[in-house]
């Protein structure tokens, strides 16, 4: 009995063991958002007479390199086969970069990290860490910071580049085209940038969308910001810009050939009617119509009344008048194809469109019937658009109803005579409490001519191309969404935005944007005012990035 009692004890004491020895799930802690601290530089920071081969940072936890090509930013700047950074991979409590090749003499470099250096396991990063050092006697130590922001668009795109060029004897505005500048800077991740440790002295001030990473402006490619001035320090400190993409230069393609009676007119750079001329020798039969391509740097040359294996063009290249000959080929039969442009239901002030693979030169309205939902006759209008590759049906659009549109053989014609089958096209209309209205006041004090713009998803839906009576703008019968507004300040009164020029000193036409997006939603009256007096508040002082933490110096 005293056997058996043991071995039940025994047991509970077993059991009770392996119950206490259960593994149970860590609960974990508190996220780690303390981002790495440096502890130590070397050489230290501010070093003078520099002559090493390289420095390196030491942090207090593992660190990894994120983004360091893009985020590191040397002022002057490098090359990058100059210079290398480790570790380039895994993780290590000490950042170096290596110099590959010799510095500027009597220089002050700077290296700024921007968000480059994060810790092992959070990616908590260590920001805009910079080390400063001078080849010379002395860091220099004057600033000039300021703001960036784009001249047409809302927003403002990030990692854009700053740059310093001295005024010297062979500075000249075609610099920034083939020398790198002295000084550069970003505003990475934010729209605001600093330059640290400068000289004194005179200097041009450029700002770039620098799409290459060569510190060189591409026209055809890159925006520009720029100051009709140059600046001197110490007396200037705070400088804005506004970065804007000027008009790429023209020149001409050699014209190819598409099918028969169609040729090519390719270009590069901002077509702007620049001239050509055909200058074969053709019958008087010859006849020609020039249309643009909506898709690429394109004009598409039509012709008729002459069958010719190629066709010579007078075109301005270079400043220079040259002929350049397209070659026809094997010709495809072209078939006159309609189809419908107009997507979804459509706008009660819209028109319905069609859209034609070939040049439609001539409409008969008679031909074309549009019935509503009670297969009434409704009164519409044929109407060639300006590009000649799309027709408008004109017809009073009425709230909730439905529309059939038939278009009879002959109601439209290309170019050439040809015409189209039967065509049917069906379309509809939303109720009016689908819809909701705009009704914008804006006070703007100027005797200058302006307009004012509606924009939804990036598209201009409605624009007023002159001031109204007290400030007044309605933009009626909108479909519900998020629209923006802004106003152009049509310093020249031609109707439209114009960019700047770097070249001319130009700047680009001011653009003030209304200071919130509008949520309109169906049914409803949204009443706005906007002051551009007021329209821009201070940026707070949270969002700059101006700041930068030095490295400490080494410890003994």
């Amino acid at each position: 009995m005293k056997q058996t009692a043991s071995l039940i004890l025994l047991s509970l004491l077993l059991l009770c063991t392996l119950k206490c020895a259960k593994r149970a799930s860590p609960t974990g802690g508190p996220r780690d958002s303390i981002p790495p601290r440096l502890i130590n530089a070397s050489p230290k920071l501010k070093t003078t007479f520099f002559d090493k081969e390289g420095f390196t940072l030491t942090f207090d936890e593992y660190v990894t390199l994120k983004d360091v090509g893009k985020q590191l930013v040397i002022s002057p700047p490098l090359n990058s086969d100059q210079y290398k950074v480790y570790p380039t991979t895994g993780a290590s409590k000490k950042v170096a970069v290596e110099l590959k090749d010799s510095l500027l003499e009597n220089t002050t470099y700077t290296f700024n990290f921007g968000e480059s250096i994060v810790d092992y396991n959070e990616s908590n990063p260590n920001s805009y860490l910079t080390y400063t050092l001078s080849t010379g006697a002395t860091i220099d130590s004057l600033f000039v910071k300021g703001r960036v922001t784009d001249a047409f668009e809302r927003d403002t795109e990030r990692f854009i580049s700053l740059q310093l060029y001295p005024i010297d004897s062979v500075y000249k505005d075609s610099t920034i085209y083939t020398e790198k500048p002295l000084y550069v800077t970003s505003t990475l991740d934010t729209t605001i940038y600093r330059f640290q440790n400068l000289r004194a002295g005179k200097y041009a001030l450029i700002a770039l969308e620098d799409q290459t990473g060569n510190y060189l402006f591409d026209q055809a490619i890159d925006k520009i910001g720029f100051l009709d001035r140059t600046i001197e320090l110490p007396q200037d400190s705070i400088v804005d810009l506004r970065l804007f993409k000027e008009k790429t230069n023209f020149y001409w393609d050699a014209p190819y050939f598409i099918n028969e009676h169609h040729l090519a007119l390719a270009y590069y750079g901002t077509y702007d009617q620049e001239p050509f001329k055909m200058v074969s020798e053709v019958p008087d039969t010859f006849q020609s119509l020039v249309t643009k391509s909506r898709k690429t740097d394109t004009l598409n040359y039509w012709f008729r009344g002459a069958k010719v294996d190629s066709l010579k063009f007078e075109l301005k290249i270079q400043d220079t008048l040259r002929v350049k000959t397209a070659f026809l080929g094997k010709p495809i039969k072209d078939s006159l194809i309609v189809k419908k442009f107009t997507v979804g239901s459509l706008g009660l002030k819209s028109q319905f469109e069609l859209e034609s693979n070939l040049p439609i030169t001539d409409v008969d309205s008679k031909r074309v019937l549009v019935t509503n939902v009670d297969t009434l006759p409704v009164a519409a209008q044929l109407k060639i658009q300006e590009n000649y590759d799309r027709i408008s049906v004109d017809f009073e659009v009425l709230p909730n109803d439905r529309y059939n549109i038939t278009l009879l053989p002959n109601a439209l014609k290309d170019f050439w005579g040809q015409t189209h089958d039967t065509l049917v096209f069906r379309t509809s209309t939303k109720k009016i409490e689908d819809y909701g209205n705009i009704y914008l006041r804006v006070q703007h004090d100027t005797r200058d001519p302006y307009i004012i713009e509606l924009i939804n998803n990036k598209k201009v839906v409605e624009r007023y191309e002159s001031p109204r009576p007290g400030g007044n703008y309605p933009f009626e019968l909108l479909s519900p969404g998020k629209y923006t507004i802004r106003l152009i300040e049509d310093s020249n009164g031609n109707k439209k935005w114009d960019t700047g020029d770097y070249l001319k000193k130009i700047q680009p036409e001011n653009i003030i944007y209304y200071w919130k997006e509008i949520d309109l939603r169906a049914n409803w009256d949204m009443n706005e005012t906007f002051n551009t007096s007021q329209n821009y508040p201070d940026l707070p002082e949270s969002a700059t990035a101006s700041s930068v933490l030095e490295a400490q110096n080494s410890q003994p």
